[in-house]
């Protein structure tokens, strides 16, 4: 029997990716999108994996949307649940120049709508053989890590993530549920763009032998696509 995932975030860049890779090895991939109306490479991509692959309409930030995939899954269980939609708000604020409802925004899609998802589907992970979450987090949300300052949209809504990252991990212990924050490294996507280190085939590459090696004792940690330990 094989092993089922869902993805947010499916249209484009690292979401598109992990729900290629995983379709390509045989895994029953749920891709979510929030505009599949527009989302011409992941139509294309369950075209070719049709028996692989069932697309669903979410907007991560809709609770009516979230409920809807919920009765839609049916007795689905998911062995991995990948919280990989987010949301990098406008770039170069500086401070001075913050706004309330942008940094609101950011932390809405970044930091509430994964958490909310989890806790949505989670008896769908804790019932599966696979019983993993994982959440696309980012370095820039390593407080250690911070030596250059700005950034507070972003950097605020992954720190914070993290955190909650971390509570969940402890509170899903006792059903066996593993759960992971992940940095994928600085990819050539849309957000990271055309100068960034590594493709996103090398990064979710990476992170899925993060995923497949993980112990129970990693649950609630902060690794980057090679493995190495973030400091928070």
């Amino acid at each position: 029997m094989s092993e089922t995932v869902l993805i947010t975030g499916a249209g484009r860049g690292l979401g598109l990716e992990f729900a290629y890779q995983y379709a390509r090895d045989g895994w029953k991939v749920h891709a979510c999108c929030r505009d599949l109306t527009h989302a011409e490479d992941l139509l294309a991509l369950e075209a070719r994996f049709p028996d692989q692959i069932d697309l669903h309409t979410l907007d991560v930030n809709k609770d009516g949307q979230i409920k809807a995939l919920d009765r839609v899954l049916g007795d689905t269980t998911l062995d991995l649940l990948i919280n990989n939609a987010g949301y990098y708000g406008p770039k170069g604020v500086a401070f001075g120049s913050l706004e309330r409802e942008l940094w609101r925004q950011v932390l809405e899609t970044n930091t509430l709508s994964p958490i909310m998802l989890a806790q949505a589907l989670y008896p769908r992970v804790a019932a599966s053989q696979g019983k993993t979450i994982a959440f696309l987090s980012s370095k820039v949300g390593s407080i250690t890590d911070n030596s250059s300052g700005g950034g507070y949209y972003y950097r605020s809504s992954k720190t914070a993530l993290n955190q909650a990252v971390k509570s969940l991990s402890i509170d899903l212990e006792g059903a066996g549920v593993k759960v992971l924050a992940l940095h994928p490294g600085w990819v050539q996507t849309d957000m990271g763009g055309p100068n960034a280190l590594i493709t996103a085939e090398e990064s979710v590459r990476g992170m899925r032998t993060v995923l497949e090696n993980m112990e129970p004792n990693q649950s609630g940690t902060f690794l980057d696509y090679m493995g190495n330990l973030i400091e928070w």
